[in-house]
């Protein structure tokens, strides 16, 4: 009984001081991400509080000369930019990956997804650098030789460098909703009458599709803040696009470009475009969240499209 009472004790404290382990580790997390954001609020909010510059004219304005006597701090272009670029990347890297995870989950032999799976994981893996190494060593020149352009380095390579970066995140992850679809939804269908790739449209990925959703959300996550490979492609002009060849400068590249010499309100009007993207962030998950009624039309009409 006395080595039995020891045994419990011991299984108590161990419990005890894993869950305290735990708990601590919680807390470096949350208190962490709250340091971060607080620091850059308070930073990207002073300019506006503190110095009394205009937050109508940071957002709507179109000229960006921060450093000049007459200071200009306008980062309308860069946020349409950043707009464009993540939605002209979602356009082409959602039905891309999706219809990439469904093969790998659904119709691919057991062989064939074995490699599949690995090269999508090595991609993950890939530095964004080389993908902007990658964008201006061939989609830089080849935009520049079939649209006979004096540059390459437009909106439309940043499109296509995102695109291909947010593909290893979607595949992966749809990849996992789609295989974690119980078999009896497959099963069901196929004994009611339907074909493959109609039980897979119909039945398999609708059931799958808050994974999916979620799969998008990260793939907008990784396009937007992606900052090497878009400084290497995008030609960082502060400019509104009015075309898809246009250059370009998002809000991350700003940053990047920016931050290593700026220094007092140059610095804090940096850091308000953190806060910006910060934001900007948020909507635009808020804004895919509320699309999810119509993802299953949509994977409908995909369906339709693949049949025909």
């Amino acid at each position: 009984m006395v080595e039995e009472n020891k045994k419990n004790k011991s299984k108590y404290i161990v419990d005890k001081v894993t869950r305290a382990i735990f708990l601590i580790c919680a807390l470096i997390a949350v208190v962490s991400l709250v340091l971060i954001i607080g620091f850059v609020f308070y930073k990207g909010l002073r300019p506006f509080f503190a110095e009394g510059k205009s937050f109508i004219q940071f957002i709507f304005g179109t000229e960006w000369y921060p450093t000049s006597e007459n200071q200009k701090y306008g980062i309308l272009p860069m946020i349409i930019a950043s707009i464009y670029g993540t939605i002209g990347a979602l356009i082409i890297g959602v039905p891309i990956g999706l219809l990439t995870a469904i093969f790998i989950s659904e119709v691919a032999p057991k062989g064939l997804s074995k490699i599949i799976i690995p090269a999508v994981e090595l991609l993950a893996g890939i530095p964004s650098v080389l993908y902007g190494l990658f964008g201006l060593a061939v989609i830089v020149p080849w935009i520049q030789n079939t649209f006979n352009l004096p540059q390459g380095q437009s909106l439309l390579a940043v499109i296509i460098v995102l695109a291909v970066m947010m593909l290893p995140t979607i595949i992966s992850v749809s990849t996992t909703a789609i295989k974690a679809v119980p078999k009896s939804y497959k099963e069901g269908s196929l004994a009611l009458g339907a074909s493959h790739i109609e039980t897979t449209f119909k039945v398999v990925v609708p059931a799958a599709k808050s994974g999916i959703l979620a799969a998008v959300v990260l793939g907008c996550g990784r396009a937007i803040g992606e900052t090497m490979a878009i400084i290497l492609v995008g030609g960082n002009s502060v400019q509104i696009p009015t075309s898809i060849f246009d250059k370009v400068r998002p809000l991350t590249s700003n940053i990047a470009l920016e931050m290593g010499y700026a220094t007092q309100s140059h610095q804090e009007l940096l850091f308000a475009t953190g806060v910006v993207l910060f934001a900007f962030i948020l909507i635009l998950n808020l804004v895919i969240k509320s699309l999810l009624p119509l993802l299953e039309p949509l994977l409908l009409l995909l369906a339709w499209f693949t049949v025909l």
